[in-house]
C-alpha cells in the first residue's frame, strides 16, 4: 500500500465558491489547518473559475454573486471585470479566515486505501478520512459532435477573450444559454454577420433574475442527481432574462435565433432543407460538464451515467461529498452544500 506524504481528516478539492464554503464550515467546526483539513486548488491564484472569465464580462452583466459565509461581497464597481472583482473577494476570504489553501495542486486521482481515501497530485499524496470534491465544471467545456468538417476557426466560450477577434468575420454562435446571448451582443456590432443556432427555442423571462428563480433552476438539477443521471448545469435550466440590453439588441436586429444546423461543411453550416450559412468562426457556447475525472478510480457512476447522491454524500462512497456537482455548481447552491457536507462529515468522524 502506498504511504501518503501527508495526512488530514478532510481534504477539500477545489477553492471556488463551494470549496471555500466547505473550508469555512470546517474551520467553524474546529478542524485545524493541515492536520484537520487542507484545500487543494489547481488554480494559480484565488478566484476559482471566475479568474478565467473573459475580460469584457463585467460584474453588472453577471446574474448574481452570492456572499460567501461570514463575509459580505459588498457593493463593488459593477463596471469592473467580474474575473478581477470575484478573485479579489475570494482571496480576501481565504486570508480573513486563514484557510489552508495549497496551489497550484492538480488532483489527478482519489482512491480507496483501506479505511482512508488517498488523494493524489503529481507532487504529493494526501491520506484523508473524508474528501469534499468541489471541482465545478470550468475544466470540462462541452463540444457536441456534428457530422462534417469545418475549415475555419472553432472555439468554446471558455476560450473567448473579447469581441475584437471577431471583427469583420462571419460567425455562427451555437447554444441557448446566457453566455450565448451575452457574447452575441458583444460580437454582433463588429462582426460581418452572426448566425445564432440552438437545439430548442430559447425561453425568455421579462422579470429580473432573482434568488427564487435560481432556486427553481437548482431544484430541476437536483431531481436528475437523485435519479443517478448526469446533471445538467444550473445555467442550462435557467431561462433567459429580457434586459434593457437584450431589448436594444433585438431592436438592432440581433438575437435572431435559428434551429440547429445538421452538418458542418468547410465554408460554414448546412441545414437539412439545404439552407447554408457561411462562417469564418464557430463559437460553441454549449456549456460544461462536471469535472470529476479524478474520481474515476472509485467507479461511482450509475448505469444512467451520473453519480447518485443523498444531499452531498455519495451513496457508493459515504466518505466522499460532492459540492461542485449538479445543483451546487452555482453560487446559489454552493454555500448550502458546503455547510451540509461538513455537518455530515462531522457526524461521520465524531466531531
Amino acid at each position: 500500500m502506498t504511504v501518503a506524504d501527508h495526512a488530514a481528516d478532510v481534504v477539500v478539492i477545489g477553492a471556488g465558491q463551494a470549496g471555500l464554503s466547505a473550508a469555512y464550515h470546517l474551520r467553524r467546526a474546529g478542524f485545524a489547518n493541515d492536520s484537520g483539513f487542507v484545500v487543494l486548488d489547481h488554480g494559480k491564484c484565488a478566484g476559482g473559475a471566475w479568474q478565467y472569465r473573459w475580460p469584457s464580462l463585467v460584474l453588472g452583466k453577471v446574474h448574481g454573486i452570492h456572499d460567501l459565509p461570514g463575509m459580505a461581497f459588498g457593493m463593488p464597481d459593477v463596471t469592473r471585470p467580474a474575473s478581477e472583482v470575484v478573485s479579489e473577494y475570494f482571496a480576501r476570504f481565504e486570508r480573513t479566515f486563514d484557510l489552508p489553501v495549497r496551489r497550484p495542486a492538480d488532483v489527478t486521482a482519489v482512491r480507496r486505501a483501506g479505511e482512508r481515501l488517498m488523494v493524489e497530485t503529481p507532487a504529493e499524496t494526501w491520506e484523508a478520512r473524508a474528501v469534499i470534491s468541489a471541482t465545478g465544471t470550468w475544466d470540462r467545456p462541452f463540444l457536441p459532435y456534428y457530422p462534417g468538417s469545418f475549415a475555419g476557426r472553432q472555439l468554446h466560450t471558455a476560450d473567448y477573450r473579447g469581441a475584437e477577434e471577431f471583427r469583420g468575420r462571419r460567425v455562427v454562435v451555437v447554444g441557448g444559454g446566457a453566455s450565448a446571448v451575452q457574447l452575441q451582443m458583444e460580437i454582433a456590432p463588429v462582426a460581418q454577420s452572426v448566425t445564432w443556432v440552438t437545439r430548442r427555442p430559447p425561453v425568455w423571462r421579462d422579470e429580473p433574475f432573482s434568488e427564487n428563480w435560481g432556486r427553481h433552476a437548482v431544484a430541476k438539477v437536483e431531481r436528475r442527481v437523485r435519479e443517478g443521471l448526469p446533471p445538467e448545469s444550473v445555467v442550462s435550466v435557467t431561462d433567459l432574462a429580457v434586459t434593457a440590453e437584450v431589448r436594444a439588441a433585438r431592436t438592432a436586429g440581433y438575437l435572431d435565433r435559428q434551429p440547429m444546423f445538421d452538418r458542418l461543411v468547410p465554408e460554414g453550416v448546412v441545414w437539412s432543407d439545404g439552407r447554408f450559412a457561411p462562417a469564418d468562426i464557430i463559437l460553441w457556447a454549449t456549456g460544461f460538464r462536471a469535472s470529476i475525472d479524478h474520481l474515476a478510480p472509485l467507479h461511482l457512476r450509475t448505469r444512467g451515467g451520473g453519480i447518485r447522491l443523498d444531499g452531498t454524500r455519495v451513496l457508493a462512497e459515504p466518505r466522499l461529498h460532492l459540492v461542485g456537482y449538479g445543483p451546487s455548481a452555482s453560487t446559489i447552491g454552493a454555500n448550502r452544500a458546503g455547510r451540509a457536507a461538513v455537518r455530515e462529515i462531522g457526524r461521520l468522524l465524531g466531531k
